[in-house]
């Protein structure tokens, strides 16, 4: 009874520590980067694909119109989680020769207002909002707490 007892608890702690919380995302090359949303007042209207992945309220894809730009986007998404490294969000650009990383401080936009700092968007284009160090500690403290109680148990149903 002991030794089926400590098999299940085993098997519980080991999908409880090692359980992935991550989404990885790959976008398909096959997407068209554009789609057509129309004529208005005599001007079409594009649509492009943006992603938005990190720490957001909202991650995911955007669909959004041609002239959409950094700020418009992260609204969309909800905005910054409070753990979000503002000083330092990238925007990964798929270029011809393969990929061009672009970075932004949405602090010194928050704290200047210069809106030569928020970039233009582009189709495919990836914003990846980072946690904070704080965040990264969080997130370790979290594991090593798991793997205490994890022990702690072990402990108590060794003792039985």
């Amino acid at each position: 009874m002991k030794k089926i007892l400590f098999a299940i608890l085993l098997i519980c702690i080991s999908l409880t520590l090692f359980a992935q919380n991550s989404v990885t995302f790959t976008p398909s090359s096959n997407i068209s980067a554009y789609t057509f949303d129309g004529a208005r007042s005599g001007v079409e209207k594009l649509k492009m694909n943006t992603y938005i992945l990190g720490q957001v309220a909202k991650p995911g894809l955007y669909v959004v119109p041609d002239d959409t730009d950094f700020l418009t986007l992260l609204a969309l998404a909800g905005g910054p989680n409070e753990d979000a490294k503002l000083t330092k969000i990238r925007i990964v650009r798929p270029v011809a020769e393969g990929e061009k990383v672009l970075w932004v401080n949405f602090k010194d936009y928050l704290e200047t207002g210069d809106t030569e700092l928020i970039p233009a968007l582009q189709p495919g284009d990836t914003i990846v909002v980072s946690g904070t160090i704080f965040y990264a500690f969080s997130r370790v403290a979290d594991f090593l707490s798991k793997a205490a109680i994890a022990l702690s148990v072990y402990d108590l149903v060794s003792g039985l």
